[in-house]
């Protein structure tokens, strides 16, 4: 199923306890992951979340479910549209 189908009816919900864990639903794709941050395709766009000592506890692409812990400094959405570095000097 097409990104933006899939995306249109699945809600997200995004749960932070004091900073050390992290819950959300809505996770389409893993992107990027290492120790200071996760960067996912969800169904409200591209989310990146920042910190250090990050470590995924789990990982369900089935429901769509992240659960994380570590020192987390940060949590930002980007809209996908936005496209790569490429097409944003070009397009």
């Amino acid at each position: 199923m097409p990104y933006e189908e899939k995306a249109s009816g699945a809600p997200q919900k995004i749960v932070c306890e004091n900073r050390e864990k992290l819950e959300v639903t809505g996770i389409l794709e893993v992107m990027i992951f290492d120790e200071q941050s996760i960067t996912a395709r969800t169904s409200q766009g591209e989310l990146t979340v920042r910190g250090s000592g990050l470590h995924v506890d789990r990982l369900s692409l089935d429901s769509g479910e992240l659960s994380l812990t570590g020192r987390i400094g940060a949590i930002e959405y980007t809209d996908e549209e936005r496209g790569g570095f490429f097409s944003r000097l070009f397009g």
